[in-house]
Protein backbone atom coordinates (compact mmCIF):
# COMPACT_ATOMS: atom_id res chain seq x y z
CA UNK A 1 0.00 0.00 0.00
CA UNK A 2 1.53 3.32 -0.95
CA UNK A 3 1.75 5.62 2.07
CA UNK A 4 2.51 9.33 2.66
CA UNK A 5 5.15 9.93 5.33
CA UNK A 6 4.18 12.91 7.93
CA UNK A 7 7.77 14.49 9.26
CA UNK A 8 5.97 17.45 10.81
CA UNK A 9 1.98 18.90 11.00
CA UNK A 10 1.09 19.53 7.48
CA UNK A 11 4.65 18.65 5.55
CA UNK A 12 4.59 15.20 4.07
CA UNK A 13 7.37 13.25 1.93
CA UNK A 14 5.42 11.25 -0.59
CA UNK A 15 6.38 7.49 -0.54
CA UNK A 16 8.78 6.58 -3.69
CA UNK A 17 5.91 5.09 -5.54
CA UNK A 18 4.22 8.18 -6.13
CA UNK A 19 7.00 9.62 -7.89
CA UNK A 20 7.31 6.99 -10.26
CA UNK A 21 5.55 7.44 -14.30
CA UNK A 22 1.95 6.65 -13.97
CA UNK A 23 1.12 3.96 -16.37
CA UNK A 24 -0.26 4.70 -19.75
CA UNK A 25 -1.17 1.92 -21.57
CA UNK A 26 -3.34 -1.41 -20.96
CA UNK A 27 -1.88 -4.39 -23.49
CA UNK A 28 0.98 -4.97 -24.33
CA UNK A 29 1.88 -7.45 -27.51
CA UNK A 30 4.57 -8.25 -29.73
CA UNK A 31 4.43 -8.10 -33.91
CA UNK A 32 7.44 -9.08 -36.03
CA UNK A 33 9.41 -6.07 -37.32
CA UNK A 34 12.49 -5.13 -39.70
CA UNK A 35 15.24 -6.85 -38.53
CA UNK A 36 13.46 -8.46 -35.25
CA UNK A 37 10.06 -8.28 -33.19
CA UNK A 38 8.87 -4.94 -31.98
CA UNK A 39 7.30 -4.84 -28.30
CA UNK A 40 4.22 -2.67 -28.20
CA UNK A 41 2.00 -0.59 -25.91
CA UNK A 42 -1.41 -0.05 -27.16
CA UNK A 43 -0.15 -1.08 -30.63
CA UNK A 44 2.78 1.80 -30.71
CA UNK A 45 6.04 0.64 -30.45
CA UNK A 46 8.17 0.92 -27.66
CA UNK A 47 11.13 3.47 -27.94
CA UNK A 48 14.46 3.85 -26.15
CA UNK A 49 15.44 7.29 -24.17
CA UNK A 50 17.15 8.05 -27.20
CA UNK A 51 13.95 7.47 -29.23
CA UNK A 52 15.12 4.59 -30.82
CA UNK A 53 12.70 1.66 -31.87
CA UNK A 54 12.87 -1.35 -29.48
CA UNK A 55 13.55 -4.52 -31.64
CA UNK A 56 14.74 -7.43 -30.15
CA UNK A 57 16.34 -10.05 -32.21
CA UNK A 58 14.32 -13.00 -30.89
CA UNK A 59 10.88 -13.76 -30.48
CA UNK A 60 12.02 -15.25 -27.01
CA UNK A 61 13.77 -11.67 -25.74
CA UNK A 62 10.67 -9.90 -26.81
CA UNK A 63 8.96 -12.17 -25.11
CA UNK A 64 10.68 -11.56 -22.09
CA UNK A 65 11.24 -7.44 -22.35
CA UNK A 66 6.89 -7.46 -23.46
CA UNK A 67 6.87 -9.51 -19.72
CA UNK A 68 8.28 -7.02 -17.82
CA UNK A 69 5.90 -3.83 -19.33
CA UNK A 70 2.71 -6.41 -18.86
CA UNK A 71 3.90 -6.95 -15.19
CA UNK A 72 3.48 -3.32 -14.30
CA UNK A 73 1.30 -1.91 -12.07
CA UNK A 74 0.03 1.67 -11.75
CA UNK A 75 2.68 3.08 -12.39
CA UNK A 76 6.14 2.06 -14.28
CA UNK A 77 9.32 1.12 -12.17
CA UNK A 78 11.80 1.43 -14.22
CA UNK A 79 14.57 -0.57 -11.83
CA UNK A 80 12.02 -3.49 -11.75
CA UNK A 81 12.71 -4.04 -15.31
CA UNK A 82 16.24 -5.38 -16.23
CA UNK A 83 15.74 -6.83 -19.25
CA UNK A 84 14.46 -3.36 -20.84
CA UNK A 85 16.97 -1.58 -19.14
CA UNK A 86 19.84 -3.87 -20.81
CA UNK A 87 18.37 -3.70 -24.60
CA UNK A 88 18.40 0.32 -24.17
CA UNK A 89 21.64 0.33 -23.13
CA UNK A 90 22.45 -2.26 -26.20
CA UNK A 91 20.79 0.04 -28.30
CA UNK A 92 21.39 3.75 -27.13
CA UNK A 93 24.95 3.53 -26.05
CA UNK A 94 27.10 0.26 -27.14
CA UNK A 95 27.33 0.82 -30.88
CA UNK A 96 29.77 3.94 -30.27
CA UNK A 97 31.32 2.34 -26.91
CA UNK A 98 32.09 -1.03 -27.96
CA UNK A 99 35.97 -0.65 -27.63
CA UNK A 100 35.67 1.01 -24.38
CA UNK A 101 33.39 -1.75 -22.93
CA UNK A 102 35.64 -4.89 -24.25
CA UNK A 103 38.45 -2.61 -22.04
CA UNK A 104 36.27 -2.70 -19.23
CA UNK A 105 35.53 -5.99 -19.07
CA UNK A 106 39.13 -6.95 -19.96
CA UNK A 107 40.36 -4.62 -17.02
CA UNK A 108 38.27 -6.90 -14.86
CA UNK A 109 39.64 -10.22 -16.08
CA UNK A 110 43.05 -8.50 -14.69
CA UNK A 111 41.69 -8.61 -11.10
CA UNK A 112 38.96 -10.70 -11.12
CA UNK A 113 37.21 -11.57 -7.85
CA UNK A 114 37.77 -15.48 -8.83
CA UNK A 115 41.23 -15.00 -8.57
CA UNK A 116 42.05 -13.04 -4.89
CA UNK A 117 42.06 -15.19 -2.26
CA UNK A 118 41.35 -14.89 1.25
CA UNK A 119 44.85 -15.77 3.64
CA UNK A 120 42.56 -16.95 6.15
CA UNK A 121 40.41 -18.13 7.64
CA UNK A 122 41.21 -21.36 6.54
CA UNK A 123 37.42 -22.95 5.69
CA UNK A 124 36.71 -19.65 3.64
CA UNK A 125 40.13 -20.21 1.73
CA UNK A 126 39.33 -23.65 1.34
CA UNK A 127 35.60 -22.49 0.14
CA UNK A 128 37.09 -19.90 -2.52
CA UNK A 129 39.67 -22.58 -3.92
CA UNK A 130 36.51 -25.25 -4.16
CA UNK A 131 34.22 -22.85 -5.70
CA UNK A 132 36.43 -20.65 -7.94
CA UNK A 133 39.35 -23.04 -8.96
CA UNK A 134 36.81 -24.76 -11.17
CA UNK A 135 35.92 -21.43 -12.89
CA UNK A 136 39.70 -20.70 -13.37
CA UNK A 137 40.03 -24.45 -15.10
CA UNK A 138 37.25 -23.63 -17.19
CA UNK A 139 38.85 -20.45 -18.65
CA UNK A 140 42.09 -22.19 -19.63
CA UNK A 141 39.98 -25.03 -21.21
CA UNK A 142 37.51 -23.02 -22.92
CA UNK A 143 39.47 -19.70 -23.50
CA UNK A 144 42.75 -21.32 -23.24
CA UNK A 145 43.69 -18.79 -21.06
CA UNK A 146 45.74 -19.24 -17.77
CA UNK A 147 44.55 -17.25 -14.95
CA UNK A 148 46.66 -17.40 -11.52
CA UNK A 149 44.91 -17.28 -8.27
CA UNK A 150 46.54 -15.70 -5.05
CA UNK A 151 46.37 -14.83 -1.66
CA UNK A 152 45.81 -11.30 -0.24
CA UNK A 153 44.48 -8.21 -2.24
CA UNK A 154 47.54 -6.73 -3.66
CA UNK A 155 47.42 -6.62 -7.99
CA UNK A 156 48.09 -9.87 -9.29
CA UNK A 157 50.05 -9.22 -13.05
CA UNK A 158 47.98 -11.95 -14.59
CA UNK A 159 49.17 -13.28 -18.21
CA UNK A 160 49.15 -10.70 -20.52
CA UNK A 161 48.26 -13.44 -22.99
CA UNK A 162 45.08 -14.31 -21.12
CA UNK A 163 43.66 -11.88 -20.93
CA UNK A 164 43.80 -10.91 -25.06
CA UNK A 165 42.27 -14.21 -25.10
CA UNK A 166 39.14 -12.24 -22.87
CA UNK A 167 39.29 -9.21 -24.85
CA UNK A 168 38.75 -11.38 -27.78
CA UNK A 169 35.76 -13.08 -26.78
CA UNK A 170 34.49 -10.19 -25.61
CA UNK A 171 35.30 -8.51 -29.01
CA UNK A 172 33.44 -11.53 -30.99
CA UNK A 173 30.43 -10.19 -29.29
CA UNK A 174 27.48 -8.96 -31.04
CA UNK A 175 25.96 -5.58 -29.07
CA UNK A 176 23.62 -7.69 -27.42
CA UNK A 177 25.51 -9.99 -25.98
CA UNK A 178 28.55 -7.50 -25.21
CA UNK A 179 25.78 -5.31 -23.21
CA UNK A 180 24.92 -8.28 -20.98
CA UNK A 181 28.62 -9.58 -20.68
CA UNK A 182 30.11 -5.92 -19.21
CA UNK A 183 26.85 -5.59 -17.15
CA UNK A 184 27.14 -9.65 -15.68
CA UNK A 185 30.81 -8.41 -15.01
CA UNK A 186 30.06 -5.42 -13.37
CA UNK A 187 28.07 -6.78 -11.06
CA UNK A 188 30.04 -10.20 -10.39
CA UNK A 189 33.26 -8.11 -10.44
CA UNK A 190 34.21 -10.78 -12.03
CA UNK A 191 34.86 -11.15 -16.50
CA UNK A 192 35.26 -15.15 -15.85
CA UNK A 193 32.13 -15.66 -14.05
CA UNK A 194 30.44 -12.96 -17.11
CA UNK A 195 32.11 -15.22 -20.05
CA UNK A 196 31.00 -18.23 -18.02
CA UNK A 197 27.55 -17.07 -17.82
CA UNK A 198 27.81 -16.40 -21.93
CA UNK A 199 28.74 -19.45 -22.48
CA UNK A 200 26.07 -21.50 -20.50
CA UNK A 201 28.60 -23.16 -18.44
CA UNK A 202 26.89 -21.61 -15.18
CA UNK A 203 23.14 -20.40 -14.67
CA UNK A 204 22.58 -17.08 -13.41
CA UNK A 205 21.86 -18.62 -9.73
CA UNK A 206 25.56 -20.76 -10.20
CA UNK A 207 26.56 -16.52 -11.19
CA UNK A 208 25.17 -14.97 -7.77
CA UNK A 209 26.63 -18.07 -5.24
CA UNK A 210 29.68 -17.64 -6.65
CA UNK A 211 30.30 -13.71 -6.53
CA UNK A 212 28.62 -13.68 -3.08
CA UNK A 213 30.70 -15.97 -1.49
CA UNK A 214 32.62 -13.68 0.64
CA UNK A 215 29.09 -12.03 2.04
CA UNK A 216 27.74 -15.40 2.20
CA UNK A 217 30.56 -16.72 4.49
CA UNK A 218 29.75 -13.53 6.40
CA UNK A 219 26.47 -13.92 7.10
CA UNK A 220 27.20 -17.45 8.41
CA UNK A 221 29.74 -16.13 11.05
CA UNK A 222 28.43 -13.36 12.09
CA UNK A 223 24.33 -13.35 11.04
CA UNK A 224 22.27 -11.40 8.80
CA UNK A 225 22.17 -7.62 8.46
CA UNK A 226 18.69 -6.90 6.41
CA UNK A 227 20.63 -4.26 4.41
CA UNK A 228 23.03 -6.58 2.90
CA UNK A 229 19.91 -9.71 2.77
CA UNK A 230 18.09 -6.86 0.68
CA UNK A 231 20.79 -6.33 -1.26
CA UNK A 232 22.20 -9.68 -1.99
CA UNK A 233 18.68 -10.36 -3.08
CA UNK A 234 18.33 -8.02 -5.33
CA UNK A 235 21.59 -9.18 -6.93
CA UNK A 236 20.32 -12.69 -7.41
CA UNK A 237 17.00 -11.38 -8.95
CA UNK A 238 19.42 -9.51 -11.42
CA UNK A 239 21.75 -12.10 -12.52
CA UNK A 240 18.84 -14.70 -12.69
CA UNK A 241 17.21 -11.97 -15.51
CA UNK A 242 20.63 -11.93 -17.43
CA UNK A 243 20.35 -15.39 -17.50
CA UNK A 244 17.52 -15.38 -19.27
CA UNK A 245 18.62 -12.28 -21.84
CA UNK A 246 21.17 -14.77 -22.65
CA UNK A 247 19.08 -17.80 -23.56
CA UNK A 248 16.45 -15.66 -24.89
CA UNK A 249 19.07 -14.42 -27.59
CA UNK A 250 20.43 -18.12 -28.23
CA UNK A 251 16.71 -18.65 -29.25
CA UNK A 252 16.11 -18.93 -32.69
CA UNK A 253 16.74 -15.68 -34.62
CA UNK A 254 14.05 -13.87 -36.79
CA UNK A 255 13.87 -14.64 -40.43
Amino acid sequence: MTENYETKPGVKIPARENSLPKRFYKEVSIAEAEGGYAVLLDGRPVKSPAKQGLTLPTRAMAELVAGEWAAQGERIDAPAMPATRLCFVAIDLIPGARDATIAEVTKYASTDLVCFRAPEPPELAAAQAASWDPVIAWARSALDAHFVPAPGVMPIDQDPVALQRVMQRAGACDNWRLTTLAHVTAVCGSALLGLALLDGEIDGDKAFVLSTLDEHFQISQWGEDHEATDRLARLRTELRVMHDVLRALDAAPAA
